[in-house]
């Protein structure tokens, strides 16, 4: 959760401003692509400070979502206040704040990912006190030209927790764990993760994670944004690139970002039952993230290159399917320290489930907004949710493999399994129809459906599409 500056009430921020000396104002801003964006203003005048903390700012909605005419564009954007933290990069005093997107008339902007997030909570919530809480894991590559020769060279795709020598960007890693803390995103950990890659101009790729500390759904979305932004500052700080492409190259693995959802009632997580064995609404939720799995990747898995980590099976899903530690399932049940009886605290969330096909390209406000709904369907339509998740169940790695579905293997495929589902996503009226429509329009205009076989053998090719998508998300 952000709010660095323990602002509890909207007049404490002015009053912070004066007296830290504070230059400059940011209102920052999460759009369709899922960057955050900055409009600034000088702090110096303390008049325009409470103008614009009342007020926000208009701005051309057009130039920031796809769904919006230029005809009739404008939209406000308007300051969190609770959200406020101090700008870990700028060589000028300034202090940024989240904001919400308001329509012509004043209310939260129904097609804003913010918006539709919010409301899957709200029906959720509304239904039968189910909060769902998560946690990310975003994994992502820092990439560095190499002047000089290597002094410690690993094997490649062998550097899961690696420890310096043997991995050259821990210092980078751990001031990232640090700022994250310091503009108020809780971390649970971060780590050298399996890739290690040199590619044919020199330039060493390797592989971080660092986890996001479960909250709430919206929080989180928050957090994964705002998390992105220190990444790439701090990297761009020490000279060198980092890339959250869910392939960089094709012979080693690729970067997701898992979600780890724990569901809260009244306080307490109804993932396990209390003798720690997976509860009845965990096996609904899961069969309802089970049904709508075909068109759970339009939102996602939104690029072609995302679809190249999704078939090539290194610890990636490539099936519906789901089990306990199974790293290959789509959705795996982790190991819940069950043997301890602190694990089991009022509002823990250590019991979790992990749905592993998402990646870092993804808006995150929506694939979270689907997961809810999913989830939400599970609850609700019991009997069917428990006969798929029933009946995905698998033990091992390779069993029952060939008889199950596959998850889509193209944007062009996503685009159609979001039309079949539309009804789903559109029930209660959590998504729009103007988000739906041009979800599957973006989807098609790729033409990737038989994308992969018509590049196998070129790797020129192959190398250009990898290069298109390293700087997306």
């Amino acid at each position: 959760m952000l709010d660095t500056l323990n602002i509890s009430e909207k007049e404490d921020l002015p009053r912070f401003i004066s007296e830290k000396d504070i230059k400059i104002l940011n209102l920052c801003h999460i759009p369709e692509d899922g960057r955050l964006k900055t409009l600034s203003f000088s702090a110096v005048d303390k008049r325009k400070v409470h103008e614009i903390l009342d007020l926000g700012e208009r701005v051309d909605g057009s130039n920031l979502f796809s769904f919006i005419e230029p005809g009739k564009s404008d939209i406000y954007i308007m300051p969190k206040f609770n959200t406020a933290f101090a700008h870990p990069f700028s060589s000028i005093s300034a202090i940024n704040i989240l904001c919400d997107y308001l329509d012509e008339n004043g209310k939260p902007l129904e097609i804003a990912p913010q918006s539709v997030l919010a409301r899957s909570e709200e029906k959720l919530h509304a239904s039968d006190g189910t909060v769902l809480k998560a946690l990310a894991e975003l994994e992502f590559y820092i990439i560095s030209k190499q002047e000089t020769e290597m002094l410690f060279p690993s094997s490649p795709d062998k550097n899961y927790h690696a420890s310096a020598p043997f991995t050259d960007f821990e210092d980078i890693r751990n001031e990232i764990l640090v700022t994250l803390s310091n503009v108020g995103i809780p971390t649970k950990y971060g780590h050298s993760e399996v890739g290690r890659v040199w590619d044919k101009d020199g330039a060493l790729m390797e592989q971080q994670e660092i986890e996001i500390a479960p909250q709430n759904l919206t929080d989180l979305a928050d957090a994964v944004t705002i998390a992105k932004w220190v990444i790439r500052n701090i990297c761009l700080k020490h000279r060198v690139s980092v890339s959250f492409s869910p392939k960089v190259s094709v012979e080693h693995v690729g970067s997701g970002m898992h979600i780890h959802v724990c569901a809260m009632r009244n306080g307490d997580n109804i993932i396990a039952n209390p003798g720690g064995t997976l509860s009845l609404e965990a096996l609904e939720m899961i069969g309802g993230i089970l049904e709508f799995a075909p068109s759970l990747s339009a939102f996602g898995n939104t690029k072609p290159v995302s679809y190249l980590r999704l078939v090539a099976p290194k610890e990636s899903p490539m099936h519906i399917c789901w089990g306990a530690r199974n790293r290959l399932a789509l959705i795996r049940i982790p190991l819940w320290w069950s043997f301890l009886e602190t694990s089991k605290e009022k509002g823990s969330c250590r019991e979790t489930f992990e749905y592993r096909a998402p990646d870092a390209l993804s808006n995150p406000y929506l694939i979270l907004a689907a997961i809810s709904v999913a989830a939400n369907h599970g609850l609700h339509n019991t009997k069917k949710a428990q006969e798929i998740a029933e009946g995905l169940h698998i033990e091992e790695a390779g069993s029952r493999r060939k008889q199950l579905r596959t998850l889509p293997q193209s944007c062009s495929e996503s685009a159609e399994n979001l039309e079949k589902d539309r009804k789903l996503y559109l029930a209660d009226g959590v998504f729009q129809e103007k988000i739906i429509d041009k979800t599957i329009e973006t989807l098609k205009s790729y033409h990737d459906r038989d994308l992969w076989k018509k590049l196998t053998g070129k790797p020129d090719a192959i190398e250009t599409m990898l290069r298109q998508y390293l700087h997306y998300g």
